[in-house]
């Protein structure tokens, strides 16, 4: 008995060379797209404060990332870039709003251990358990 299993949800398997050359630069341009809604959606959801997971955006571009690689194996990257030239431009400037809103993220992460470091260290030091309550400090 064959096995029914439904692949029609799965990508077609070829390699480089069996691929049409018309069919490569949409699929590029897809990625391209998908990346950029990737990219777009973490921005989004680290400004917005809320509880975003970043772990899982961090793999879903990955994993964009790794289709872009099969997608470039043996094409012509000059001819690449002429035909994604404003995609590579768009994903260029949403990466650098991406990489100011992580940026800023961290900045903030700073200052909030930064302010409770110090809180910490002024509770320690308001000589509740210094060494000359027990004797211990001798110039």
């Amino acid at each position: 008995m064959a096995d029914q299993t439904d692949l029609s949800n799965l990508p077609a398997r070829t390699n480089a060379m069996e691929a049409p050359a018309a069919a490569r630069p949409g699929n590029l341009a897809a990625i391209i797209g998908r990346i950029e809604e990737a990219v777009d959606e973490e921005t989004a959801g680290i400004r917005s404060g809320t509880a975003y997971d970043l772990k899982a955006s961090n793999a879903r571009k990955s994993r964009y990332l790794y289709e872009l690689n099969r997608a470039m194996k043996g094409a012509n990257e000059i001819e690449f870039l002429e035909q994604h030239r404003e995609g590579l431009l768009r994903l260029r400037q949403k990466l650098a709003k991406n990489e100011a809103a992580i940026l800023a993220h961290l900045n903030a992460v700073n200052e909030v251990a930064t302010l409770l470091r110090n809180a910490i260290q002024r509770a320690d030091a308001d000589g509740t358990y210094s060494a000359s309550e027990f004797g211990m400090a001798r110039a």
